[in-house]
């Protein structure tokens, strides 16, 4: 897409984690654009690298993760490579901010609401409590929660307006990108339609750009512009949501997609992957999903597939049987 058009570029982006028995290589050579006001889904079975490619655009990695290689180029600048403070105080939260996954995780159960959305205000923007409590109340009636309960605690709240809550506080700092991360887990379906009813208007309202985290590839289909499919720390696929979903070619992604009923058209029965995910301390040569492939060949086993496009329109897959066709 146009230069103009980007707001962030994710290149070649690999984190390792330091365990005691090695290198857990839980990202590589991750590679996507997003443009202003689209959203992006990063997809795939738990495990995949999904909240890892998340957390590192943000650094937030845990004490035994690093960036290995790999630009996050946002508005055209490479946060990678600024210090830690001055991208504390720059970038994250006034830049990017993210829904964390479970609402009852990300906030405090003994302080009220309202005092912790105004904490992320009162640390990256010059106002006073009084101004940044009125811009914490405003953000709850802006999210449907209503000023009125600034001083409720978490646990006087529902599932859903605690989530509200976490939406309000990611949009403390008036962020150009928000990521979310499975923004709906633990909610029940009809909570869930609420809650992401109120990101999408959000997003139109606010001309936002989000990265939406989930294993639930209806979720995905209904709130994405763009897709990315990940497994064992390596995107597979990538392409435009309707394309995607249309035609996928990679055959984990056919599996992914299969194995979700649709209440649409004649019933058919679900696809299974057999066995599990590798382990990523000694990941399996060339593709990482050829264990699990009904259509691997020895190519597959040996040769690391490229990722390369495919169709007329972007359309990345990494794969030897779509390449040779």
């Amino acid at each position: 897409m146009p230069k103009d058009e980007l707001l962030l570029q994710v290149q070649d982006l690999t984190v390792y984690f330091t365990t005691l028995r090695g290198y857990v290589r839980a990202v590589e050579d991750v590679t996507f654009e997003l443009a202003q006001g689209h959203t992006l889904g990063l997809a795939g079975e738990s495990g995949c690298g999904k909240t890892t490619t998340a957390l590192s655009i943000l650094r937030l990695l845990p004490i035994n993760g690093r960036i290995m290689k790999g630009k996050v180029i946002l508005e055209g600048n490479d946060v990678t490579r600024i210090n830690s403070e001055r991208f504390r105080k720059q970038v994250r939260w006034k830049k990017i901010s993210m829904v964390f996954q479970g609402a009852m995780n990300s906030l405090h159960p003994t302080r009220n609401v309202g005092d912790q959305i105004s904490e992320a205000i009162l640390l990256h923007e010059d106002v006073n409590k009084r101004e940044a409590s009125e811009r914490a109340g405003k953000l709850l009636d802006l999210v449907g929660v209503g000023a009125e309960r600034l001083d409720r605690f978490p646990h006087e709240l529902s599932g859903g307006m605690k989530q509200r809550a976490v939406i309000a506080m990611a949009l403390a700092c008036n962020p150009s990108l928000i990521i979310a991360d499975e923004p709906t887990t633990a909610l029940d379906v009809i909570v869930q339609t609420q809650v992401m009813k109120v990101i999408k208007e959000l997003q139109a309202k606010l001309n936002l750009s989000m990265i939406m985290v989930s294993h639930d590839l209806s979720l995905i289909s209904e709130t994405t512009t763009e897709v990315a499919i990940m497994y064992a720390g390596r995107i597979v696929e990538y392409a435009d949501t309707a394309t995607l979903y249309k035609e996928p070619l990679h055959p984990y992604t056919q599996k992914l997609i299969g194995a979700f009923p649709s209440i649409l058209g004649p019933k058919k029965e679900l696809t299974t992957i057999h066995g599990f995910p590798p382990d990523l301390i000694n990941p399996p040569p060339g593709c990482r999903f050829h264990p699990r492939c009904s259509y691997a060949m020895e190519k597959c086993k040996k040769d690391v597939p490229l990722f390369e496009n495919v169709g007329e329109k972007t359309h990345f897959v990494g794969c030897h049987l779509v390449s040779q066709k």
